[in-house]
């Protein structure tokens, strides 16, 4: 029995979609409720709406892949359920690689021990609900420090929010280079294709390109490291990949 797919699974899956949905159409009504009492034309409405929606699906195409990523390793319904309520691709990928290398295993390839499936579960749930907690309690303090530093020296103040982003940046910088030269040349294909679309974006003003920016410089990495796969000796290869 496949524990990873199994009917109970999905039917947490379905349940937490359910969820997901009518929390989101409670609002949407309230909204337009709302729009209604301040008096805003029903053309604006569905401006807003459209382009929402634009805005909205778009970018999930980077989730689609980490949930196609995801899956083949934990099955679909936890990638699923991570990934329509608090989970980001940049945060859910790195959690379950963390957890799968601590026990000893990869993501890219099934799990068929329950224990391991039990420990990334943990691994991915626990980590996302810091935020939870940080921010309802230390959110208003720290922005406060960080304004005060800002008045005193806004040099200063922007060298700090930089540095702290620098930071998390080299920590998935860290895991992505891994494995070696083809994680390598993964990541510096995706960060370049990211660039060239910057420049559309940025300097050639192709602005409806900023959306698909980010799904294009990971199919476009991932694409390119099954040739990466096929060109590097096999000794320069993860372990378990072959050409």
């Amino acid at each position: 029995m496949d524990f990873k797919n199994s009917a109970f699974m999905y039917i947490i899956g379905g349940i937490v979609g359910v969820f997901v949905i009518a929390q989101s159409l409670f609002f949407l009504i309230r909204a337009l409720r709302r729009s209604k009492e301040l008096g805003i034309s029903s053309s604006v409405l569905k401006k807003t709406v459209a382009s929402s929606a634009v805005f909205a699906i778009l970018p999930s195409v980077s989730i689609l892949l980490g949930l196609i990523t995801l899956a083949s390793a934990l099955g679909l319904p936890l990638p699923w359920i991570r990934l329509s309520v608090l989970g980001a691709v940049t945060y859910e990928l790195p959690a379950a690689t963390a957890a799968l290398n601590a026990v000893g295993q990869s993501i890219s390839t099934p799990i068929t021990d329950p224990s391991s499936f039990t420990a990334v579960a943990w691994v991915m749930t626990l980590g996302c609900i810091t935020p939870l907690l940080i921010i309802p309690l230390f959110l208003k303090k720290i922005q406060g420090g960080i304004h005060k530093l800002q008045k005193r020296d806004n040099h200063w103040g922007d060298l700090f929010l930089t540095a702290m982003f620098l930071g998390m940046i080299s920590a998935f910088l860290g895991m992505g280079i891994s494995d070696g030269l083809l994680s390598i040349l993964t990541l510096l294909t995706s960060a370049l294709l990211m660039g060239i679309c910057g420049v559309f974006v940025k300097v050639l003003k192709v602005k409806w390109l900023e959306n698909f920016a980010l799904p294009i410089s990971m199919l476009g990495a991932m694409a390119l490291s099954i040739l990466y796969a096929n060109l590097l000796p096999a000794h320069l290869l993860p372990a378990g990949l072959w050409n």
